[in-house]
């Protein structure tokens, strides 16, 4: 297992691509006029998207408020537990649905009664990351799993890629369509699949398939279109290992959790331990998910764990990064 959780444990005088990566985490948020998170504490988080702001539950944010009299502001305010079982209160005529732009991609934003609006900002470091590693590689197949409404399928769609979007939920599917045609992405290749993650990596094994990225974003708890259960914990050792098995050795992966338990080094000893070469063939990079508040804190969301093949490395390089 790696003794480091926040670079590649093979040594090297000169990381070109260490630089790189944080501009394009930092950046992807710190510029995005459609999106800021006001702040956050007390178990809830307040969010501008667009001319629309919210409150709404965020478990991470355990400190007190920073700004107690900013949350006055909020157009409307998400009651109970996430997950289905609260409610929106309206403070304003919020319209049913409304939309935001981030580097030309648009999404359609919404009230879900999960407590959702549907875009994980936190992401945006994602998309970015993806867009650069898809530098003079147009026309490479990239795999999304529990890709929910789009936005790293539209990022990679954006630089040229040809994208299979599998989500288990058909609304959720139908709903990154429409994102893509907001986009001006209509005609984009997109393969839009409603299916059970699982089944599909091991039905692209069965076909001889393979990706030169693979993006996997797995919930805690979920479930398939057919009532396939899926839970972190028990199912996510074997769901890495397909989508590895899947993975074109000069390619990417970016691998995020949200599962309380499975952090950094968790994480890391896990991917170590499936396919270890991947510290000799590539760049690991571990970093948490997080949001930078307008109060100056940042809010933790999850962690993402990244590799990419050397044939990648220069593409994440400082001088490869746009200002």
């Amino acid at each position: 297992m790696p003794e480091s959780t926040t670079s590649s444990t093979r040594s090297s005088p000169i990381d070109r691509s260490e630089a790189g990566w944080e501009e394009l985490a930092r950046g992807a948020l710190a510029d995005w006029p459609d999106y800021e998170l006001l702040d956050f504490g007390e178990g809830r988080r307040l969010e501008r998207f667009g001319p629309w702001i919210t409150d709404r539950p965020a478990a991470a944010a355990a400190q007190p408020k920073a700004d107690p009299a900013r949350w006055s502001l909020a157009h409307a305010r998400y009651e109970g537990s996430r997950g289905g079982e609260g409610v929106w209160r309206r403070h304003e005529a919020l319209p049913d649905a409304w939309n935001v732009a981030w580097r030309g991609l648009r999404f359609e934003l919404k009230l879900s009664p999960s407590g959702q609006v549907g875009l994980f900002p936190e992401h945006a470091a994602d998309w970015a990351v993806t867009q650069s590693l898809l530098r003079s590689a147009a026309g490479k197949r990239i795999l999304n799993l529990f890709a929910y409404t789009g936005g790293a399928t539209l990022a990679a769609a954006q630089a040229g890629a040809e994208v299979s979007h599998v989500d288990a939920a058909r609304n959720m599917v139908a709903w990154a369509a429409r994102n893509a045609e907001l986009s001006g992405l209509r005609r984009a290749a997109v393969h839009w699949i409603v299916e059970d993650a699982g089944k599909f990596v091991r039905r692209e094994l069965r076909r001889g398939n393979a990706y030169f990225g693979i993006l996997l974003d797995p919930p805690s708890y979920g479930h398939g279109p057919r009532g396939e259960s899926f839970q972190f914990a028990r199912h996510i050792s074997a769901l890495l290992q397909g989508c590895l098995d899947l993975l074109d050795d000069e390619g990417f992966l970016l691998f995020t959790s949200h599962t309380p338990g499975f952090g950094p080094r968790r994480l890391t000893g896990l991917l170590h331990d499936l396919r270890p070469r991947l510290w000799q063939t590539g760049r690991v990079r571990v970093k948490t998910l997080e949001i930078p508040a307008a109060t100056g804190r940042a809010l933790p969301c999850g962690t993402l764990v990244a590799w990419w093949s050397d044939r990648c490395e220069e593409r994440l390089s400082p001088r490869s990064v746009d200002p």
